[in-house]
């Protein structure tokens, strides 16, 4: 990974790396405070990262210029120092509220078959730490980590105990000194990074490659674990207007970019800040199709990663040529054929895989079993020629990195699905055999599927 000589938090606003000031949470039970005291403001429970909005680092830009004039910065004053800090005696205040502490410590267990022997996944829940759940999950897959096989919930502290001697683990097995020195000062680091994993890590990806991160000290538990990360938000390099706006720079270079574009005289500059701009906004999915391609190209075959996306970490594999995120929302507990949902579009168009990537239902389909019997059939017909279609590619020998049978695989699903409704609509007509081969209109030549709808905003997410 690059190493710039900086190291920025959490994405922090590019002026002076602080976020609004958050307003301090209310004492529990109507506890009365000694005077002078403020009660301290609980930490974020958001589980992942969030990229700021373009709006938070103007005004921060606004702020910082403000104070360089020798004025002083606008919004509300800074909280004051508690009575704790002043030697003031006072009881500790409240941070969290017991409900919060038990609906962040547990966590559920789901036991999959993998690979022949039954595998532990850990579920996440509403707001959980996603950034350690996708590798204590990515541990759990490798076997590196083993829990009981009754196991129904872990607690975060269980999991950081398990993570931290997965990390212990990766002592060099020679004896040179600055080799052991090396490992001792990463092990200090990665202690001091292990709480974050719980509530979020530090990143801020850059423009250029699906493993291109501005280097952040949290880096270092992937480093420590062999652990790949890996993002999708990549510039086109056919739209060479955009390539120069975005350069080599990072998420919080290129906002402090548009914002020192959008104030300049020169009307180049002018028209390149809103060239980046109009690239954020159109790619706030954090997700492009060059960016899904390349991505299809870098991870090895089998390999397991975390993928970073929408401020959310998810644990990836690429099952023959296609890349697939492992479902760890706790809706689908209960539900053992849905283990891996598709990676193939950018507009989250996905299909759900059981743990052998066999072609599942979601829950929400599962209705079809009251369906009549003629229904059933078709879609079974609709799911073979969509898993013939995916399987076309290998037969012809060609290389699966493509995104093109991808899409092809959709376009006949699509139109099974047409072919069949019209058949529902017009039973007195004789059906047709289904489409084996896709026709002119997927090949090329024919009318091109309609546009994904606009991505909403990139937000805090799990």
């Amino acid at each position: 990974m690059e190493q710039p000589p900086e190291q920025e938090g959490m994405l922090p606003s590019p002026s002076n790396g602080k976020g609004p000031p958050q307003l301090p949470e209310e004492a529990v039970g109507g506890e009365e405070k000694p005077p002078g005291s403020q009660e301290i403001p609980a930490p974020d429970a958001s589980c992942a990262p969030h990229l700021p909005p373009i709006e938070h680092l103007q005004e921060d830009a606004e702020e910082k210029r403000c104070v360089e004039d020798g004025g002083s910065p606008p919004g509300p004053p800074m909280p004051s120092p508690s009575a704790g800090a002043l030697g003031l005696p006072s009881e500790p205040p409240l941070v969290q509220t017991p409900s919060r502490e038990a609906e962040e410590e547990f966590y559920c267990v789901k036991w999959i078959c993998w690979k022949g022997e039954r595998t532990p996944v850990i579920m996440q829940s509403e707001n959980g730490p996603c950034p350690l759940l996708a590798i204590m999950n990515i541990l759990l897959l490798q076997w590196k980590v083993k829990l009981p096989p009754q196991k129904e919930v872990v607690t975060a502290e269980e999991l950081m105990a398990h993570l931290g001697d997965c990390i212990l683990a990766t002592q060099p097995r020679e004896p040179s000194e600055g080799l052991q020195l090396n490992f001792q000062q990463n092990i200090s680091d990665s202690m001091m990074v292990l709480p974050k994993l719980s509530t979020g890590l530090d990143v801020n990806v850059r423009f250029t490659g699906v493993s291109d991160f501005e280097y952040t000290p949290e880096c270092i538990v992937f480093d420590l674990l062999n652990v790949p990360l890996y993002h999708g938000w990549l510039v086109d390099p056919q739209s060479p207007e955009v390539v120069q706006a975005v350069g080599k720079l990072s998420y919080n270079q290129l906002v402090e970019k548009i914002i020192t574009c959008k104030q300049a005289s020169d009307c180049s500059l002018v028209s390149e800040g809103l060239v980046a701009e109009q690239f954020l906004e159109s790619t706030a999915s954090q997700l492009t199709y060059h960016g899904l391609c390349e991505l299809s190209g870098a991870v090895r075959e089998g390999e397991l990663s975390v993928f970073f996306r929408n401020n959310h970490f998810s644990t990836m594999i690429k099952h023959k040529g296609h890349l697939y995120l492992l479902v760890t929302d706790q809706g689908f507990l209960q539900e053992e054929k849905v283990v891996w949902e598709s990676l193939h579009t950018v507009d989250g168009d996905s299909c759900f895989c059981d743990t052998d990537f066999h072609l599942s239902h979601a829950p929400g389909k599962e209705g079809a079993a009251a369906a009549p019997p003629e229904q059933q059939l078709q879609q079974r017909q609709v799911d073979q020629d969509y898993l013939i279609a995916l399987s076309l590619q290998q037969q012809q020998g060609q290389e699966p990195s493509t995104l093109s049978d991808l899409e092809l695989a959709q376009q006949l699903q699509q139109e099974e699905y047409q072919q069949q409704q019209q058949h529902r609509h017009h039973p007195q007509q004789q059906p047709q055999a289904p489409v084996q081969v896709p026709g002119a209109a997927a090949w090329g030549g024919g009318a091109s599927p309609p546009p994904p709808p606009p991505a909403p905003p990139p937000g805090p997410g799990g």
